[in-house]
């Protein structure tokens, strides 16, 4: 059981979780959070799933072959799951956060907090999740929990460490809500870093997503290690950039919340969105992919979302614009490398500000339509 250093931080320790979403990262964190001595009510929307849960001690539906600790009991009440709980980590789908967010905020506690643990940017709106949840959870302090954590891994306690942000962790580092946060998640194999950088932290998780799906892109069509590191590193540009015009600070995408979840997520076949890449260039069809999968590929989405917010703000995003151009508008994948491949030259670091026309379009869609299969 993880203690405080005073009687007074020892009367802000957080106990008691809710899980909000019995996915397999919902899931994970629940059982990470009992494993660092705290009890957990995890909420599924299924109650046949929930039961089973109660019952069997695996999600063996989403989670199969990891055994969940007598701390973590399951249900599909919302107002079950919330009852008692010192914090909230909502752990659904970034579409389906604010009409959940909604009806956590009807049932619990006031004042209880928020634990964002899901990555992405709203459709419609083009805000980020923790705009969503200020506007559906009003009055409840927000942190957001981010970094390489395959959940699969993390249940079977391999050592991970992600990122726990909340704005008065600078201001207030003995008993900030990222600090109590850290504190009740820690365990041996599960180490959370603190930052005050909310902002920082959601672009890289959102936009990871979509440079995953460069990545298995690129793989599925053949290409290798030149291609995946070119894409890893001008994506990991991309979202230091959004995340600066958004009010986020560089140095945090270059961390465990930005390029420690990219390395990961563009590197593995675990990753839903690199897999899902990667069968698009094999040459997949999008429709069936997505139809044959019972978790949600972000990404997808996301390719969309985080684009719109890039173009109000006049950031460039070309990777993640090819992405969207392949997944929402039906370019064919050669076109959409042509493109890449065919944009001015630029200059390493953009501070020289060079900018060079070169090459024919049409010559380089030819020449890479006959190097995929």
């Amino acid at each position: 059981m993880n203690a405080f250093p005073s009687d007074k931080n020892d009367a802000l320790a957080i106990k008691k979780f809710a899980v909000i979403g019995a996915g397999a990262w919902g899931t994970a964190l629940a059982i990470t959070a009992a494993r660092a001595g705290a009890e957990v009510t995890l909420w599924a929307r299924d109650p046949a799933l929930s039961a089973a849960i109660n019952r069997d001690r695996i999600n063996a539906q989403l989670l199969p072959g990891y055994d969940i600790p007598d701390a973590v009991s399951a249900t599909s009440d919302m107002a079950e799951a919330v009852a008692g709980a010192d914090a909230i980590l909502l752990v659904v789908p970034s579409q389906a956060i604010r009409d959940i967010g909604e009806r956590v905020h009807a049932v619990a506690a006031p004042g209880v907090p928020v634990v964002l643990a899901s990555k992405g940017v709203e459709r419609e709106s083009g805000k980020l999740m923790t705009t969503v949840v200020a506007e559906a959870m009003p009055g409840r302090p927000i942190a957001v929990l981010s970094g390489p954590s395959f959940a699969s891994e993390v249940a079977g306690g391999h050592p991970t460490a992600v990122t726990i942000a909340s704005a008065d962790a600078a201001e207030n580092p003995q008993d900030g809500l990222a600090t109590r946060l850290s504190l009740a998640l820690a365990a041996p194999s599960f180490r959370p870093y603190i930052s005050d950088d909310l902002i920082g932290v959601e672009v890289g998780g959102a936009v990871k997503n979509v440079i995953a799906i460069a990545c298995g892109i690129a793989s599925g069509s053949g290409f290798g290690a030149n291609t995946w590191a070119a894409l890893i590193t001008r994506g990991l540009d991309e979202m230091k950039t959004l995340a600066q015009a958004l009010g986020g600070r560089r140095e945090t995408v270059t961390g465990l919340s930005g390029m420690g979840d990219l390395a990961l997520t563009c590197s593995s076949e675990q990753s839903r969105n690199m897999s899902f890449g990667k069968a698009l260039g094999e040459r997949q069809r999008q429709e069936d992919l997505l139809s044959n999968r019972r978790s949600v590929v972000e990404g997808v989405v996301n390719a969309v979302s985080v684009t719109d917010l890039a173009r109000k703000l006049g950031v460039e995003m070309p990777i993640c614009e090819a992405v969207r151009s392949i997944v929402a508008d039906g370019v064919e994948i050669s076109e959409a490398i042509g493109r890449l491949m065919e944009r001015p030259l630029k200059a390493e670091p953009a501070a020289m500000n060079i900018t060079i026309p070169h090459g024919n379009e049409d010559d380089v869609e030819d020449y890479v339509s006959e190097m995929l299969p």
